[in-house]
């Protein structure tokens, strides 16, 4: 860790934001887990016309690590506005893939923002700390990433109503200019 952070893997300026109406989405995590599925159903929920690329991985074990990279970068080659690498939680060895330095490495070095969800909100890897944001858990990472679409509804419809009554008052005003100048 000591060694990523002197390198500024860790610093706060280069954090990107995350785009607020992200058209494209990837996803890395395990293609049969949970958070997948959790993820899926959050965004189809909350913002259903946006794009998902999937990059499934192994999210634990010694082949996890390999695995985690060629998906970033798999994933960074079809231009997502935004990537999500996530996994459900476990214990800290379950966890440790996400703590290896090459794993770190593609997470910094992403050309599309990072939001880690990884684990309980207890959980904290190094990921984490290369991540442009951490999300406490992959559900919550989902929840981040897109606006809910009943939220931009009643926004809009909100917007209209103004909208409609400045038109209606500009209206009235004109029709009152009009009738004293004709009197």
């Amino acid at each position: 860790k000591a060694m990523l952070e002197a390198e500024g893997l860790f610093d706060p300026e280069r954090k990107r934001p995350i785009p607020e109406f992200p058209k494209r989405i990837g996803i890395v995590t395990s293609a049969t887990g949970a958070a997948l599925r959790d993820m899926l159903n959050t965004l189809r929920r909350r913002l259903p016309v946006v794009e998902v690329l999937l990059a499934p991985s192994a999210v634990q074990g010694v082949e996890a690590p390999p695995a985690l990279v060629k998906a970033i970068h798999s994933l960074v080659m079809q231009s997502p506005d935004v990537i999500l690498m996530a996994r459900g939680g476990g214990s800290i060895e379950d966890l440790w893939a996400f703590n290896d330095e090459r794993v770190v490495r593609a997470v910094a070095g992403s050309a599309a923002p990072v939001i880690t969800g990884i684990g309980h909100e207890t959980d904290f890897t190094l990921s984490d700390f290369a991540a442009d944001v951490r999300a406490p858990t992959p559900t919550a990472a989902a929840v981040m990433v897109v606006p809910d679409i009943l939220e931009i509804k009643a926004g809009l419809g909100a917007m209209q109503d103004q909208l409609q009554d400045s038109a209606e008052r500009s209206l009235e005003v004109r029709q009152a200019d009009l009738r004293e100048t004709m009197h």
